[in-house]
């Protein structure tokens, strides 16, 4: 399949399912070859098929820095070259007041959604894109630039992925790009708890009428990830149908 990313390479972490396999099937979608990480390598292959050719899977937990060695060093040496990484892997385990986590929640929740995009990227610079060049997409959250009740831990890790996507475009350029994405609420499994009994009213409260779909998140990784944003770094990218505009009833 030919298009604007034909002949590159595309690592997506945590894309068994949601915005991660979006974000792999828009680029598959313009010629970019895909390899994506789940967990589990059983579901990381099942959602590589569901996506076609020129996508595979790879078993490699976020912040398993054997195993993310292990997959960028497999990319590298499958394809030769390693052009962009999204860093998609996320969690949320951590419910309820800031001040009532315990340690284990809120370690978990740094790991997953700040520490894992620094090894991911530490990784894929060193092995290819600091010498040629790439462009890294990070997944980060409209929670990254508000607060609500209950999910202030994940919104910290998340503002602080959108300062560390800034941290990160100012040290690794003019080589790398790295930019990242700000979700709504979007119809995944990780939000089902903010949209699964709330649809109608949020997409009420939302100006373009309806929750996010993981494909309206696929196309903003794919449009970061490619040319049409060789002048953008260090942006954080709003995809909430103006949710930002008036989230109040949020």
């Amino acid at each position: 399949m030919s298009g604007p990313l034909e002949g590159r390479v595309a690592l997506v972490t945590g894309a068994s399912r949601g915005i991660g396999l979006a974000a792999a099937g828009a680029l598959r979608d313009r010629g970019a070859r895909v390899v994506i990480t789940s967990r589990s390598e059983e579901r990381a292959k099942v959602a590589a098929e569901r996506l076609g050719e020129g996508v595979s899977g790879f078993g490699a937990h976020a912040t398993d820095e054997e195993g993310a060695r292990a997959c960028v060093e497999h990319v590298v040496a499958s394809y030769g070259r390693l052009d962009v990484l999204v860093n998609n892997a996320g969690t949320n385990p951590a419910h309820g007041p800031v001040i009532d986590q315990d340690h284990a929640r809120f370690a978990k929740t740094m790991d997953v959604n700040l520490w894992a995009p620094i090894l991911w990227t530490s990784l894929a610079v060193k092995a290819w894109m600091g010498e040629h060049g790439g462009s890294i997409v990070n997944t980060a959250s409209i929670g990254g630039l508000s607060v609500a009740q209950d999910v202030g831990v994940y919104h910290v890790s998340k503002a602080a992925l959108i300062h560390l996507t800034k941290q990160l475009a100012l040290e690794l350029g003019p080589k790398v790009r790295v930019n990242a994405i700000a979700p709504g609420v979007v119809r995944t499994r990780l939000a089902e708890a903010l949209w699964q009994e709330n649809e109608t009213r949020i997409a009420a409260a939302t100006p373009l009428g309806r929750i996010g779909e993981p494909e309206d998140l696929g196309e903003a990784v794919a449009f970061l990830a490619g040319d049409g944003a060789r002048w953008i770094t260090g942006e954080t990218l709003v995809v909430d149908g103006g949710q930002l505009l008036g989230n109040g009833a949020l």
